[in-house]
């Protein structure tokens, strides 16, 4: 009798299973437009060193494609943004864009409005062969109505630039030992904002540029790093005719020696050595900014020291190049300079390198490439500074031997001093 019951509860209990899994029952969903959103998939890295992530890498030809898994799915609009422009919206992306760098956001909003975002860069590549144009330094900011340049490749194909809007098509193909480039002059009604740039060939076809930033702004570019106690001190750079003021270890300076829109000339404070922090306003009472360190600041940090300054500019120094090419080597102290120098001196030579070379080194020799006593090739990886002891052996190889040089590969010297 008990094995009875036994069978017929269990009789009973796969009824009621087959009950409640009935294929005329439909699932239902739990999430409500008022859960937080989240996306599932993909899985976006995180940035290091406060640089936003690289999502994704693909070449002009290709299209950049992504599908977003997000909850809660039915409560939720996903809107994507490249360089803050919104370009789609839905769970999936499939847009072209030309070459350069962008600025990718991806952003979910649930009907009670709550948000989740995921951002970074794209990197579109251009293909060989294309007109294509790289920063290299300041050049990317420009002053309506100035002169500009680019830097880039196969550059003599580019017919007219279009910034803004605005077809440029006066350009100047320049392609000499400081590159490849163009120079063209910003529209005078050109407003203040950043543009990208499209490069047109004869063809019209448009290639990506990346981005210039107009500025109307008193902008310094170079000579803000050192100066030498109550001597001339030179800056350089843009709407420098609008500089009223600058201030320097607390000690402002309203008076100066000659003032240019593309430079500006003052006699520096009789200041100690060291490290002070330099400011300036213009004339509208805003901030003058500074290139300095890759970015744009509106302070920087200028070195005083009594250091001798022997050459300063921007000369490209490569072994690549025949002889009698004036970048083949570094030539430009001569031998005279140096008579005038004593035994234990110091120069430094601060170099900047060029990326796109390979094995780069820095070498100083007498002017019949000797390499100078105590001296060795120092390979480069970054900016920096080469510091030669000039030894009496060393001074006096010099005059025996036609000069100084700075010899190797891949690298500009920026600035000569001397301690």
């Amino acid at each position: 009798m008990k094995k009875l019951q036994y069978i017929l509860m269990a009789i009973l209990a796969l009824s009621l299973f087959f009950t409640s899994c009935s294929e005329d029952e439909e699932p239902f969903e739990t999430i409500t437009e008022n859960d937080d959103p989240r996306i599932l998939d993909p899985i976006f890295s995180d940035g290091q060193n406060g640089q936003l992530p690289l999502i994704a890498e693909i070449d002009r030809d290709a299209n950049l494609t992504m599908e977003l898994v997000v909850t809660p799915s039915a409560f939720s609009t996903v809107t994507w943004m490249i360089d803050g422009y919104e370009v789609h919206e839905g769970t999936e992306l499939d847009i072209n864009l030309k070459a350069g760098t962008y600025h990718f956001k991806v952003l979910v909003t649930t009907d009670a409005g709550k948000t989740t975002h995921r951002e970074g860069t794209v990197r579109v590549n251009p293909l060989e062969g294309d007109p294509w144009s790289a920063e290299q330094a300041f050049e990317r900011i420009i002053v309506p109505g100035g002169t500009a340049v680019l830097y880039g490749n196969n550059l003599n194909l580019v017919k007219s630039l279009i910034v803004g809007g605005k077809t440029i098509g006066d350009l100047n193909y320049v392609d000499d030992a400081e590159g490849n480039y163009l120079e063209y002059t910003v529209p005078v009604d050109l407003g203040v904002g950043q543009y990208r740039v499209l490069l047109v060939d004869e063809a019209g076809n448009e290639y990506g540029a990346n981005t210039v930033t107009a500025t109307q702004s008193a902008f310094v570019t170079e000579g803000a790093s050192r100066a030498n106690p109550n001597s001339e001190w030179r800056l350089s750079g843009l709407n420098m005719d609008q500089i009223a003021s600058l201030t320097i270890g607390g000690e402002t300076i309203t008076s100066f020696v000659d003032q240019s829109a593309t430079e500006l000339v003052l006699t520096s404070p009789d200041l100690e050595a060291g490290t002070y922090s330099l400011t300036g306003k213009t004339s509208s009472n805003s901030d003058v900014e500074f290139y300095s360190g890759g970015s744009v600041k509106t302070e920087v940090t200028v070195t005083f020291s009594s250091e001798t300054v022997l050459f300063e500019g921007h000369h490209y120094v490569s072994w690549i190049f025949e002889d009698g090419n004036p970048n083949k080597t570094f030539n430009l102290i001569g031998k005279d300079v140096f008579a005038t120098m004593s035994a234990g001196s110091i120069l430094s030579i601060h170099y900047s390198i060029e990326p796109a070379d390979a094995d780069r080194q820095l070498q100083t020799t007498s002017g019949w490439w000797t390499m100078l006593p105590g001296t060795e090739a120092v390979m480069l990886n970054e900016d920096g500074v080469v510091e030669v002891v000039l030894t009496q052996e060393a001074l006096d190889l010099i005059q025996a031997q036609d000069g100084f040089l700075c010899v190797g590969h891949g690298y500009y010297v920026d600035r000569v001093t001397l301690k």
